[in-house]
């Protein structure tokens, strides 16, 4: 997914990549458990995923990553 992000993944990661957002590393693409994450911070234990129109028809899929993500903390 790297290669082909969405549109709005690029934005986010003009924003995020190089410590531009208060100093804060995020990883792109990173392996958390069971499933790979948009955007994660180590420092800060934060997951961020970017849901648009790739994930329409998946919302159940979507809901049980983000349940099972936050019962990991």
């Amino acid at each position: 997914m790297r290669q082909a992000p969405t549109a709005a993944e690029e934005l986010l990661w003009r924003s995020l990549r190089n410590r531009k957002l208060a100093g804060i590393r995020f990883r792109r693409q990173h392996p958390l458990g069971q499933f790979i994450v948009d955007f994660y911070c180590v420092e800060a234990n934060l997951a961020v995923e970017v849901d648009g129109p790739i994930h329409t028809g998946h919302e159940a899929q979507d809901q049980a990553r983000d349940d099972d993500l936050a019962t990991t903390g």
